[in-house]
This record gives C-alpha cells, structure tokens and sequence, in this order.
C-alpha cells in the first residue's frame, strides 16, 4: 500500500461495506488505483483483414486498395465492443448536395481539413471517399 507507515495509522479500517475482487489497490486515501497494467489484454488494433470492416476496392485490399474508411457494419461492430463510443461513418455525400452549415457539412470540412497531409495511397483513398 503507498504512503508512509504514519500515513497508513492514521485511518483505521472500515467495517462495514468491503469489496471484494477488486484487482485495484487501495490508496491511503481510500480510492483505487489503477497501476496502469490492463485487465484483459488489448485487442490488436489492425485496420485490413478478417473481421476488419473496411471498404475495400479488392477482397485482399492492402494501401489504396484497402479504401477509405469503415463501413457501417464495422462501425457497429465497433460500438458493440465500446460502448459509449460516437464513431461514425464518412460523410460521402457531395459538397453540392449537403446544405451549408449543417453537421455533416462541418464534419466533412473538418475532416478534409485535418487530413491535407494524408500523401500515403490509404490517405489518398480516404480524401476521395470524403469528396475532399
């Protein structure tokens, strides 16, 4: 436990609620803390391949070929294994056609904003499925 040998006298122990399996310790303080190791090991962020939903020109798509971005079913997925999460998919449709001002409007503009360095083929395919 962290803290001086004094600092950890000063309180005495609870009796009444305890809890049980809790892999945090617990602080002199009396909150949990997390060590910064995970509970469960972290799922392999890959981006192509099986079970990865992503628009892909070819079946076997690597680079450019591997599009630009998620597809809905993969955004669902996502949100399933995330809860909480506000992932969406791009905003595909043309500038011409969006009503100026609206969210997927600004969406869109901050996106292309944000990714005018995107140079490698997987960039290039996604700044052509924003209409950038």
């Amino acid at each position: 436990m962290p803290g001086s040998e004094k600092q950890n006298s000063m309180f005495k122990k609870t009796e009444g609620y305890v809890q049980k399996n809790n892999p945090f310790d617990v602080t002199s303080c009396g909150r949990r803390r997390n060590t910064g190791s995970p509970l469960t090991k972290p799922d392999v962020r890959r981006t192509i391949g099986k079970g990865k939903n992503f628009n892909k020109a070819k079946s076997t798509g690597t680079g450019g070929d591997a599009g630009g971005g998620m597809t809905q079913k993969g955004v669902n997925e996502y949100k399933r294994k995330n809860p909480g999460s506000k992932l969406k998919t791009a905003v595909t449709t043309k500038p011409s056609k969006l009503k100026p001002g609206s969210k997927d409007a600004k969406r869109r503009k901050s996106f292309c904003a944000r990714s005018k360095s995107w140079t490698s083929e997987r960039g290039k395919a996604a700044r052509r499925r924003w209409n950038c």
